[in-house]
């Protein structure tokens, strides 16, 4: 930011040794982190990235040296030992575990990355207590039966019962954090897992012995954090929620509400911020998160939301959203004012802004925005920020990449007037904006026809996958079939840079629609490979992607900038420049 302040020629790429030495490490790292392979076909089986995946197992194998290190006693305390040891190492897990659930924390602060990535690791820590746990109880009772004295044990020891207790409550907590229990619902998982900790907490004191009642510390210390954290919201909620927000709903094209949220209090967030949004009327202490999908100086300074209807608590705000005749948000330059006049209003309580860890996009040479459906409430806020801060002040950023996937031309409508205005602002500060728009299921916009089957064998009410795979004709919603883009595999002049994957004509052809002129319609889904290789092909600088989007469109993104960033061999004396990623998945 401050080169291009400075006017350096190439701001976003790295200018002395010292820097090309830091960069080289930053892509390994970047390589071996970013990767993600999840089997796309099961609903249950969901791979955390590689970068995770390290992170946990190094975590998991620290944990096993300190279990197993200097720890081999001979004799009848062996098993003991390892037990006791072990139950020593679970009961200290219990601090980090809260550190890491927090959504305001101590480790969020320190690392500046969000507590819903946090979330991720407090359940892979979680998962380690219980393996220790497990350990305890197993050598403590090979220990036991070394010596036939389990059976003096059960009828002696009250620590027991009280030590079944813990294990069963810890089991049931991991049990239900699982995806397709926790997503089951969601709001009755929080309440009990709430109510389940409580339970462990006394549990866990009844559990330990009267001889080591200096080790509840461990307990004392996690109760202040959890206080601390319920302290801090509370009084956040309060202060933000005294005079509460008034919100309006509309219904939009493909079971959509558009959710405009007027506070006082809060006139201040990241253009990548999500809250916790509770209406009383619709859900009395339910709160759903919902990333904001305007900035600041939007808007009118009016939090905007775009939520999917599913059941629930966006059901019901659907079925009493007014259905809106004109299907836009309302820009800075168009106020709430056109919303329908016998729109109704309702009190809106908001817990937030929570912020995401990414680093600023207005630092990048190269933006590349991938969203899918209503993930477009994470990329545009980020055009959005890009388009209000160039018109202040020089950004090392040249071109911005907007590729949204939709299943319809009309769901465009949801943000058409930001993506023009964002247009409109990026042109007159003279950076480069594509607008890529790809419709998967429309068969007015492919094919015409309802009900005819695609090349690919299916058709747009089944689940078998993409549904547009043919070219489009002129239908509807086509006002013209352009000429040939510039194919992203080629440099400016024509030659090729690379041979990619052969593309489909569906793909290779832009196609303008009434809905949203400043962007380029194309049938099926996009070869990300080969318009990320065209970008990467014209970067003079470190290229910055966000990816919005169900989980199988974040993991295909990350393996294919691993890739690009393996074949370019970034940073490793060929010139390519630097590929940073940031990965924002729903249903995760």
């Amino acid at each position: 930011m401050r080169a291009a302040a400075a006017n350096r020629a190439r701001p976003a790429s790295p200018s002395n040794a010292l820097s090309k030495f830091l960069a080289t490490i930053t892509a390994i790292y970047r390589e071996a982190s970013y990767a993600q392979y999840t089997p796309n076909s099961s609903q249950f089986l969901k791979v955390p990235p590689v970068g995770t995946i390290v992170l946990v197992v190094g975590y998991l194998s620290w944990v096993i040296l300190l279990e197993f290190m200097n720890n081999n006693i001979p004799g009848a305390q062996h098993y003991t030992s390892l037990g006791v040891r072990a139950a020593w190492l679970a009961i200290a897990q219990v601090p980090l575990l809260i550190l890491l659930a927090g959504k305001n924390n101590l480790i969020g602060i320190v690392s500046g990355v969000s507590y819903e990535r946090l979330n991720i690791i407090h359940r892979w820590a979680a998962r380690v207590l219980l393996f220790l746990v497990t350990l305890h109880v197993i050598f403590l009772h090979l220990a036991w039966n070394a010596y036939g004295l389990k059976n003096l044990e059960y009828s002696t020891d009250s620590c027991i019962t009280t030590g079944y207790t813990v294990y069963a409550i810890l089991l049931w907590m991991n049990l239900s954090t699982l995806a397709p229990i926790r997503n089951f619902s969601y709001e009755f998982f929080v309440f009990q897992h709430i109510i389940t900790f409580f339970g462990f907490i006394i549990a866990v004191m009844f559990h330990l012995p009267s001889t080591a009642l200096y080790s509840r510390v461990y307990i004392y210390i996690p109760i202040a954090l959890f206080l601390v954290d319920r302290i801090i919201r509370s009084v956040r909620f309060a202060w933000h929620n005294t005079r509460p927000g008034r919100a309006t709903m509309a219904a939009l094209d493909g079971g959509v509400t558009r959710i405009t949220v007027k506070s006082k209090a809060i006139n201040k967030w990241s253009p990548w911020a999500h809250v916790f949004l509770s209406i009383p009327k619709f859900g009395p202490g339910q709160s759903h998160p919902a990333t904001i999908a305007s900035i600041p100086s939007s808007h009118c300074g009016d939090l905007v939301f775009i939520l999917k209807s599913h059941r629930g608590f966006t059901s019901r705000l659907l079925k009493s959203a007014t259905n809106s005749t004109t299907s836009l948000l309302p820009t800075k330059e168009e106020p709430s004012s056109s919303q329908p006049a016998e729109a109704s209003t309702y009190i809106a309580l908001v817990d937030g802004p929570y912020g995401s860890s990414h680093t600023d996009f207005c630092s990048f040479d190269t933006v590349f925005l991938i969203a899918g459906s209503t993930g477009t409430t994470f990329t545009l806020p980020i055009l959005l920020d890009i388009a209000e801060r160039a018109q202040k002040s020089r950004l090392p950023v040249k071109r911005v990449v907007f590729l949204w996937i939709v299943k319809n031309t009309s769901w465009t409508s949801w943000t058409a007037p930001e993506l023009s205005s964002a247009s409109q602002a990026l042109l007159a500060a003279g950076i480069e904006l594509s607008t890529r728009i790809y419709v998967t299921c429309d068969t007015k916009f492919t094919t015409g026809e309802e009900d005819q089957s695609k090349e690919c064998g299916c058709t747009c009410d089944k689940t078998l996958g993409p549904c547009c795979c043919v070219s489009p004709d002129d239908s509807n919603n086509i006002v013209e079939i352009l000429d040939k883009e510039e194919l992203p595999n080629e440099k400016k002049g024509g030659e090729p840079a690379i041979q990619p994957r052969s593309q489909s004509p569906s793909v290779s052809y832009g196609t303008k629609s009434s809905v949203l002129p400043c962007a380029n319609f194309y049938s099926g889904r996009p070869d990300i490979y080969s318009i990320l290789w065209g970008i990467l092909e014209r970067a003079e600088g470190e290229t910055g992607i966000a990816v919005c989007g169900p989980l199988g469109l974040n993991s295909d993104v990350r393996n294919i900038v691993v890739r690009c960033s393996d074949e370019r061999a970034v940073h490793k004396g060929t010139g390519a420049e630097g590929i940073y990623l940031h990965s924002e998945c729903f249903g995760w």
